[in-house]
């Protein structure tokens, strides 16, 4: 499992993870070159309202091509900073960025569905799993975030209207379906004025 090493942090924070692809940018298959790579026009300022809120912001995707052989984990890393430059032209930021190189039969840990990325980012950046989310376009991404204990948003972007189908007789259900990132952040952060209207409620009795 590979990624950008944030500074830890003392005090447990909530986190919002990404994936990447369908979710924040345009699913295109594999991106043999970062000069494929699409944001959605609406990402960059999503993410910034989750970091005035005081979230982290973190993501989380399989990149499976690296060991394949399609392409390398510095062509990633120059993805992902296309990915920063985008967003800070609305002024907002990643705080972390992580990816799993593996292929599904061969990594029992941070390839999604397994929580190994949230995990890692628990234990690097004290982030406290039980209040965090995570958002993605794919069942896998559904089933990472339950596995480690977060909310879970499905968007409809990328793969997720034909992802939602899944869902009809499954048992583990995500707790929200957003069309965009853009809706996602909406719902998180009325969910955590929420929590913190419960919370300030409770203090005052």
């Amino acid at each position: 499992m590979t990624g950008k090493m944030p500074t830890t942090v003392a005090e447990p924070r909530s986190a919002v993870f990404l994936d990447r692809d369908g979710t924040v940018s345009e699913e295109i298959g594999y991106v043999y070159d970062a000069s494929q790579y699409r944001v959605f026009p609406w990402t960059g300022t999503a993410i910034q309202r989750l970091n005035a809120k005081g979230l982290h912001v973190i993501l989380a995707t399989n990149q499976s091509g690296i060991e394949r052989g399609y392409f390398t984990e510095d062509m990633v890393h120059r993805v992902h900073r296309n990915l920063s430059d985008e967003i800070g032209r609305s002024g907002g930021r990643l705080d972390a960025a992580y990816f799993c190189p593996h292929l599904q039969d061969s990594c029992r840990d941070c390839r999604k569905p397994h929580p190994g990325m949230l995990y890692r980012a628990r234990d690097e950046m004290a982030v406290d799993l039980e209040t965090s989310y995570m958002v993605g376009d794919r069942q896998t991404d559904v089933q990472a975030g339950k596995a480690a204990g977060t909310r879970t948003i499905l968007v409809m972007t990328g793969d997720g209207r034909n992802q939602r189908d899944l869902y009809r007789d499954s048992e583990v259900q995500p707790d929200y379906f957003a069309n965009t990132l853009s809706d996602a952040v909406d719902w998180i952060l009325e969910d955590v004025d929420s929590a913190e209207r419960q919370s300030e409620s409770r203090r005052g009795q």
